[in-house]
């Protein structure tokens, strides 16, 4: 009965580090992305490399099944997101 109650524990340890990775990920992926418009939104150049790279990981990560899979960003997608900020303040 111990040996399956240490595996159970070591199960939800291993998914629990995969969620806490998640996390910390997707956040760093919500600052690039909040980077990025900040950038675009002055006209500055820009690039979603970083985020791309961090959404990457998560992929990787979401192929264990446990943690969803974040959609790669283009310069466009960026672009038309600011648009859209910018057509609801006029």
């Amino acid at each position: 009965m111990n040996e399956v109650h240490q595996a159970i524990t070591a199960h939800s340890q291993r998914q629990h580090a995969l969620v806490r990775t998640f996390i910390e990920l997707d956040a760093k992926r919500e600052a690039y992305i909040e980077e990025a418009v900040s950038l675009c939104q002055r006209g500055e150049p820009f690039s979603v490399q970083n985020i791309n790279e961090v959404t990457k990981q998560i992929n990787e990560l979401a192929k264990n099944g446990i943690v969803p899979q974040r959609k790669y960003v283009t310069v466009d997608m960026v672009k038309e997101y600011v648009q859209k900020l910018n057509n609801k303040s006029s």
